[in-house]
């Protein structure tokens, strides 16, 4: 948590050194709707994830940490060309925590749903920089990799996410990479939707901080 906060910290000092209009952070997670209207505008697409959904986080339709863990965990291990220690409980409650948009401690359909399509989107950043096929991405290839998910560092941010993030040799395996990237990702568009006219420049109180720190 100290490396945590000291790593966001250091992305609010050096922030007049990056241009923040160049992060693109996704959009959040739509709204929970009543399911009559799902069920008249769902695209047979989206009709089909639901009921993959539905068999993953059982009747209550919603996934907590430890189902998170264990339905992220089982893909990977489908996946011998992605180098992991495989997701911790940790990594999935704070996973859990900036996509829970509506505080209920879980993951409804559309939360999981958007961070699904996140770690697709990203794991094809990934491949695409693991450029010697070793199943990580080297201190080398990472800004490039960051860059392509829409996150263009300044050398300081990224020297503190690595330090957080990699092994001693500046290597990162795909489940810390995926892990920084949500952060990262939730990060910005905190930073966003608290930078109302596009400054490049928030004003937060202590609340408002600790909403942003907390589960970073």
């Amino acid at each position: 948590m100290f490396l945590a906060n000291k790593i966001i910290g250091g992305l609010i000092n050096v922030v007049s050194n990056i241009d923040p209009s160049q992060f693109l952070p996704s959009d959040p997670p739509p709204p929970r709707r009543p399911l009559a209207y799902v069920e008249q505008n769902e695209s047979d697409e989206e009709r089909q994830f639901r009921q993959v959904f539905q068999k993953l986080a059982g009747d209550d339709m919603e996934v907590s940490p430890s189902e998170l863990m264990g339905i992220l965990n089982k893909i990977l291990s489908r996946h011998a060309d992605l180098k992991t220690d495989g997701f911790s409980i940790e990594s999935c409650r704070s996973m859990v925590a900036v996509m829970d948009c509506d505080s209920t401690g879980k993951l409804g359909f559309h939360e999981f749903k958007h961070l699904w399509n996140n770690i697709k989107k990203w794991q094809g950043v990934y491949k695409s920089y693991d450029a010697d096929r070793s199943g990580i991405i080297g201190a080398d290839e990472l800004p490039a990799a960051f860059r392509a998910a829409g996150f263009p560092l300044s050398d300081q941010i990224f020297e503190m996410l690595l330090r957080r993030y990699s092994d001693e040799n500046g290597n990162m395996d795909f489940d810390n990479f995926i892990g920084c990237l949500v952060r990262l990702d939730a990060m910005c568009r905190a930073f966003k939707t608290l930078d109302t006219n596009s400054s490049g420049t928030i004003k937060v109180n202590l609340v408002e901080w600790l909403q942003m720190t907390m589960y970073s």
